[in-house]
C-alpha cells in the first residue's frame, strides 16, 4: 500500500524546486491570493519553527510577531498558490522543533545567525 502511494505521489504530483532551510532560519514565503476575479501575491516573513512530513504532505511553520501578538501560519510544500521561498538568514538552533520560542520575548528570542 505505501508502494502504491509513493507512485501516485512521485508520477501525479508536481515537484516544485524551493532552496533548502529548516528550523530557526527566517524566510519570506511569497504567495497568490484570489479576491474574487482579482489575484495578488502576498508575502508572510518570519522564523520556521518547524519542518514536518515528506513527500507530497510535507508541511513547515512559521512564525512572526505582528504588533505584540505571535501569528503562525502553516503552508504545505505542494501548495499551488506557493509562488516563491527566500531565505532571509540562517538561523543556529539545535532543535528540529523550536516550540519553546512560542514563549520567548524580547532578546531571549533572538536566534544567532549562520554567517555563510
Amino acid at each position: 500500500m505505501d508502494s502504491l502511494i509513493k507512485f501516485v505521489e512521485d508520477e501525479f504530483v508536481p515537484k516544485k524546486e524551493f532552496p533548502k532551510f529548516s528550523a530557526g532560519d527566517t524566510i519570506t514565503v511569497y504567495y497568490e491570493i484570489k479576491e474574487g476575479e482579482k489575484t495578488r501575491t502576498q508575502f508572510f516573513k518570519g522564523i520556521v519553527i518547524q519542518r514536518r512530513g515528506s513527500g507530497s504532505t510535507e508541511t513547515f511553520t512559521i512564525r512572526k510577531m505582528s504588533g505584540t501578538v505571535g501569528v503562525e501560519r502553516i503552508f504545505p510544500v505542494n501548495m499551488p498558490a506557493l509562488q516563491k521561498v527566500e531565505v532571509n538568514k540562517k538561523g543556529k538552533v539545535r532543535r528540529a522543533r523550536i516550540f519553546y520560542f512560542r514563549e520567548l520575548t524580547g532578546k531571549k528570542a533572538r536566534i544567532k545567525e549562520i554567517r555563510s
